[in-house]
């Protein structure tokens, strides 16, 4: 596997163990589940573009095809991040509200059928502007680090 994707990875995990301590800074509860979940702060779709973008343009360069792509297709998926799958958290939370409004609602009524309760929907899918800022310099950093570090590794094999 080449440098860049390692680096990416490198990224994505770092974005989803951090995820953990700043939730604890914010509500004082520890949630180790938050590694193998979406959303939240810092973005890792955010992180692990943005870390290939930065590493690919250091190592190869801004007017090449390698930095275009990656920079096209990584504007995209933060774009997507933010954008569509946010939407789709917020209506989500509406659709997961409904239950209890259907209940406040027939509450006079006596009525025997039982159904069944389904799961709640997953809430937590996109993100907020600030999330995917967070990845995104998370992973301009790592793509920064990744690069000095395989130039150093690199730049001792020639010697």
């Amino acid at each position: 596997m080449n440098k860049g994707v390692y680096v990416a990875l490198i990224s994505i995990g770092m974005a989803q163990f951090l995820k953990i301590p700043i939730h604890f800074l914010k509500t004082k509860k520890w949630d180790k589940g938050l590694f193998f979940q979406t959303g939240g702060m810092p973005s890792s779709h955010s992180a692990g573009v943005s870390s290939l973008t930065t590493f690919i343009a250091l190592k190869r360069g801004m007017p090449t095809i390698d930095f275009a792509l990656s920079l096209i297709y990584g504007l995209i998926v933060m774009y997507d991040a933010q954008g569509i799958r946010r939407q789709t958290g917020e209506l989500t939370l509406k659709v997961n509200d409904l239950g209890d409004l259907v209940d406040k609602i027939n509450t006079d009524k006596n009525i025997a059928f039982k159904e069944k309760q389904p799961k709640k929907l997953k809430e937590m899918l996109g993100h907020q502007p600030q999330e995917v800022l967070g990845g995104a310099l998370l992973g301009i950093l790592i793509g920064f680090l990744g690069h000095i570090l395989t130039k150093k590794k690199r730049s001792f094999l020639h010697r």
